[in-house]
């Protein structure tokens, strides 16, 4: 018989992935909940930590009471709400869902690409006063998207965007052929300054909040897009409603805000030159299976000793 891996999951007891944990109950038992302490007292001696939902208070309680963790696991891809420094400066292997949402954000971010394109505000303004004004419209063929954030997400855009015709910009270290250029981050304002639109797919850093702010839209085209489906506090949000209103830039597909849900009294929801999703593009009708899968790999893994899948390399940035 193989080992049973105790396994404390912080989630949602009604969430309905979680029914995928049943593949391994013949090999892990899962002690779920939402009250940290309740389910240390049940698994004092788990080795894993699977993050599903909860704060950050919860998670931190969860990882400093358990003697033997051994390896944690979120289901999100994003972890900047969740690292404190005890973690990031232990040995404690830290895993995340990279990947699994990729393809959706990508596809949004071509979806707010085109909006911008083929005007689509034009058409359907057009389309609700029944008016026939035929115009001239633009092409994906040949413009520049810059891509800040070249990890899964930005990778998965920038695959869709070569099938369109479009040059791609990304900073990034590694020169495999995806990227037309790579730049390094000393360079960032040139692509930015080239690119007709401009994706951040960043994680969110103290190196990268607030990243994107008055200089950047300074620098872009007043014809260029700026999309985010990465995190809302890399953008400034004030200079990013100023460059809108002011039309220095042509227009902002946004997934994801500093605060959410988005304030009512936020300007960017009255904005007609803002594409605006709260924060759901990615919310697929099998993304929760999905990660759950991927970490049900993990855990074969965990327990045969293999590498694991989406190993954070340095904890202390984030990625």
């Amino acid at each position: 018989m193989p080992r049973v891996t105790e396994v404390i999951v912080l989630a949602d007891p009604h969430d309905t992935s979680l029914s995928r944990l049943d593949q391994a109950r013949d090999r892990a038992r899962f002690v779920v909940g939402q009250d940290a302490r309740t389910l240390v007292q049940e698994a004092p001696e788990a080795e894993v930590l699977l993050y599903c939902a909860g704060n950050r208070a919860s998670f931190e309680i969860a990882c400093r009471s358990l003697p033997q963790l051994r390896w944690v696991h979120s289901r999100w891809a994003g972890v900047d709400g969740l690292m404190f420094p005890a973690l990031a400066e232990s040995d404690i292997p830290f895993t995340n869902s990279r990947g699994v949402f990729s393809r959706a954000l990508a596809e949004f971010a071509l979806t707010a690409v085109l909006y911008f394109t083929k005007d689509v505000p034009r058409l359907r303004r057009q389309q609700a006063t029944r008016r026939w004004d035929p115009f001239l419209v633009e092409e994906l063929d040949g413009k520049v998207l810059g891509i800040l954030g070249f990890g899964d997400i930005g990778r998965a855009i920038a695959v869709r965007a070569r099938a369109f015709g479009m040059r791609i910009l990304a900073v990034t270290r590694a020169e495999d052929g995806l990227a037309d250029e790579a730049f390094p981050r000393e360079r960032q304002q040139e692509l930015i300054t080239r690119a007709d639109v401009v994706a951040l797919a960043l994680p969110l850093t103290e190196a990268t909040r607030g990243l994107f702010g008055a200089a950047a839209f300074a620098a872009m085209k007043p014809t260029a897009v700026l999309v985010n489906v990465g995190r809302g506090a890399t953008v400034d949000e004030p200079a990013l409603v100023a460059a809108l209103q002011a039309g220095r830039i042509r227009g902002a597909g946004l997934d994801v805000f500093a605060e959410e849900p988005l304030p009512e009294a936020s300007p960017l929801w009255g904005l007609e030159n803002v594409l605006l999703s709260p924060h759901t593009a990615d919310r697929t009708a099998t993304w929760l299976d999905e990660a759950m899968d991927l970490f049900l790999e993990n855990l074969r893994r965990f327990q045969e000793r293999r590498p694991l899948l989406n190993l954070m390399a340095d904890k202390r940035r984030g990625y």
